[in-house]
């Protein structure tokens, strides 16, 4: 079960992914998304996507949400598009794009970790480790 969008009726998996769906296309298009955002949702586009998504869900109808997965349905490898189309491109669970299984390379973890250690030195976490910079290596 999810809920349709109450403006162009685009049924949407979840209430956060219509949160999503309405505040990317308002703030991509500008359309009737965004009218209808300012009319019903105060502050829309300072909220999270959790927040927005309990606002948005109240003035939502309910509807049927498919999924269909390539390995339970007929014809598992036709799913409506050809691979390699840029104008079609793949969808994929893997948030990474699959960029998780690429990070081998000893360089590319090495810049990884000399990223991480910037980041906590940036936001104050480091300093339980002050002075100890050599105890993980």
């Amino acid at each position: 079960m999810g809920y349709a969008c109450p403006v162009c009726e685009t049924p949407q998996r979840d209430g956060e992914h219509l949160a999503n769906h309405l505040a990317f296309t308002a703030m991509l298009h500008g359309d009737e998304h965004e009218d209808w955002l300012d009319a019903h949702v105060d502050g829309w586009g300072d909220r999270t996507p959790a927040d927005l998504a309990s606002t948005v869900t109240e003035h939502a109808t309910e509807t049927e949400y498919d999924e269909v997965f390539e390995d339970t349905a007929a014809g598992a490898g036709d799913h409506g598009h050809a691979h390699g189309d840029p104008a079609q491109p793949e969808v994929t669970d893997d948030p990474t794009g699959g960029a998780a299984d690429a990070v081998v390379d000893d360089a590319v973890e090495s810049v990884l970790e000399e990223a991480q250690e910037l980041t906590e030195e940036m936001y104050g976490l480091d300093d339980e480790t002050a002075g100890d910079d050599d105890a993980g290596e």
